[in-house]
């Protein structure tokens, strides 16, 4: 398994999810005292079949209206000595009702090959991209046209979704969005729906996430006849558990599933380190403090 699968199938829940629908229709940001400066550093294990096969990390710093979200993956034991797979993204924008990125990169290496891309946006459109080394023309992709580079958002700014209501985080209508994510390359729809709400405990972090049910839509750039393309498209079986960052009015991810021809992928948090005005620094998260930060509004 090479890096830029495993990264790249991260974005498309983690990622993704990976924004709501009207991302592009440039809404005005919310000013800084909507939201108060947050962090929250999430580690993660990859795994794929059952069998470890790396680790990764995503850490979000919210003032504001203003984010930054950092994203690495390795791939560790017998494939990543074969291998040597590693990625990294960082985007930053404005949190508006969705993800407003103005700068994406990502760069991603294995033994014998590297990729990088970087990206330049403004009020959810790309102005500037350039994947190195440039893809090969096989003829057969489907053209990724200026519309398909219009409201849209990048892989690691859609990792934080902010509230789609006012009320608490938690309410499962914050499950239901459209991700419509661009990496540089291809342009594809996350589709997130409810599932259920459930109770988990993880060091850092002990209450209830959203689990959403996720369908991965191809738009362009990509290559329609190719079996892996067909898979994902009928692939019902991926899923991402949203948990909130109360300060900062956004969730992300805790874990993602999808399943592979291998075998289900499944990313899921060890370790949630968060910052901010509306939990003790240094405790757990629970349903408690939960329940208070969204009654009292923050």
């Amino acid at each position: 398994m090479r890096a830029k699968p495993l990264v790249r199938a991260s974005s498309l829940l983690l990622a993704a999810a990976l924004a709501v629908p009207a991302v592009g229709a440039q809404a005005a940001p919310r000013s800084a005292k909507a939201r108060a400066a947050a962090g929250v550093t999430i580690d993660y294990s990859v795994n794929l079949a059952g069998i470890p096969i790396g680790n990764a990390q995503l850490t979000g710093a919210f003032d504001g209206p203003r984010y930054r979200m950092d994203v690495s993956a390795v791939l560790t034991g017998l494939v990543g000595a074969v291998t040597g797979g590693q990625g990294s993204a960082r985007s930053s924008g404005t949190l508006a009702t969705g993800p407003l990125p103005s700068a994406f990169s990502i760069a991603t290496r294995t033994s014998n090959s590297g990729i990088a891309v970087r990206m330049a946006l403004a009020g959810g459109n790309v102005t500037q991209s350039e994947v190195t080394p440039p893809l090969v023309d096989t003829g057969d992709r489907v053209p990724v046209t200026a519309a398909a580079k219009r409201g849209v958002v990048d892989p690691a700014s859609a990792l934080a979704m902010p509230a789609r209501t006012k009320g608490a985080l938690l309410d499962p209508e914050n499950c239901n969005r459209t991700l419509p994510v661009f990496d540089g390359a291809t342009r594809f729809d996350v589709v997130l729906s409810y599932g259920e709400t459930r109770e988990i405990q993880k060091p850092g972090y002990s209450g209830p996430v959203l689990v959403c049910n996720a369908r991965y839509v191809a738009i362009a750039g990509h290559r329609p006849d190719r079996p892996g393309v067909k898979f994902m498209e009928e692939n019902r079986d991926m899923s991402v558990w949203l948990a909130p960052v109360e300060a900062a009015r956004v969730l992300v991810p805790m874990r993602i599933a999808v399943r592979t021809t291998l075998g289900t992928n499944i990313i899921e948090a060890t370790r949630w380190t968060q910052t901010g005005t509306s939990t003790a620094q240094g405790g757990d998260v629970t349903p408690a403090t939960v329940a208070e930060a969204s009654l009292s509004g923050r």
